[in-house]
């Protein structure tokens, strides 16, 4: 009896102390992730700061990430418009035997919050994992260590051209939405709530302020900073085959949309403390 007690505890410790270090391992492992993080955003930020910039390749992400993305953007916004205003619609029927403010509060719901998140959301899906797999694909086949062989820098001529895309494609693409999804308020509004256009738009105007569409178009560029970030360093820290470019690719949407929630909170809150609601 005592010998299967002395067997039991050691087991006990053998899986506790295995336990530990895998827990250890991937504290480590999360740590390093972070520092290289880190450090090939401040080395794009470094090739940005001395102007060496690819032009070509820039514009090119640009239309990659802009007008490419264009048609997922109008599609999505239009009917998260549309939805908004018929939900608004019905709530405020029933509570007030009629619809109000349903230009307000879809404008407002739009330009603060869901046009911003939806966006980046979308982008994430489209060019984040592309970015990823692109990348990632280069790195398993050693086209990487090629660049470096030619001397020529990857994060000057891969993470840059993307970093600078992102940042300023998707505040635009916000603000598209956001247009595209009042708009899209407006003809549910119209035709199902039987309310003027000329009394939606009043409502939208009258109460936005420059600072309510400033609140979601600066967020915006918070997001871009994510997905850029997370998108380049997965695929720049790939490894396995392809197998670890499929892992890699899931693993940035998973990251990118996780820390784009919890980053809006934030955001959100330093916002409005500053005024800019």
């Amino acid at each position: 009896m005592a010998n299967e007690n002395i067997v039991k505890i050691a087991k006990a410790r053998k899986f506790a102390r295995k336990t530990f270090q895998a827990q250890k391992d991937t504290f480590y492992s999360v740590l390093e992730g972070v520092g290289l993080a880190a450090a090939m955003t401040l080395e794009t930020f470094k090739w940005i700061l001395k102007g060496e910039i690819g032009v070509k390749n820039t514009v090119s992400q640009m239309v990659e990430v802009g007008w490419r993305s264009m048609p997922i953007i109008l599609l999505t916004s239009f009917f998260t418009g549309m939805v908004l205003a018929l939900q608004v619609g019905s709530s405020t029927s029933n509570l007030f035997n009629e619809p109000i403010y349903v230009g307000t509060i879809t404008g407002f719901s739009l330009v603060i919050e869901l046009g911003p998140v939806l966006t980046a959301i979308v982008i994430t899906g489209r060019v984040g994992a592309a970015i990823t797999a692109e990348l990632g694909t280069m790195k398993v086949t050693e086209q990487l260590d090629a660049l470096c062989t030619l001397g020529t820098n990857p994060v000057k001529y891969l993470a840059v051209p993307r970093f600078l895309s992102l940042c300023l494609m998707l505040p635009l693409l916000t603000a598209v939405a956001n247009i595209v999804g009042i708009y899209g308020g407006m003809v549910v509004t119209v035709n199902t709530w039987d309310v003027s256009t000329t009394t939606y738009w009043g409502d939208v105007l009258d109460f936005m302020e420059t600072s309510t569409f400033m609140h979601g178009f600066i967020k915006s560029y918070f997001f871009a900073f994510i997905i850029a970030v997370v998108s380049c360093h997965k695929g720049f820290t790939t490894s396995g085959g392809a197998e670890g470019v499929g892992k890699a690719t899931t693993s940035c949407v998973m990251m990118s949309m996780v820390f784009i929630l919890i980053s809006d909170y934030f955001l959100t809150e330093l916002l409005v403390s500053l005024g800019i609601k």
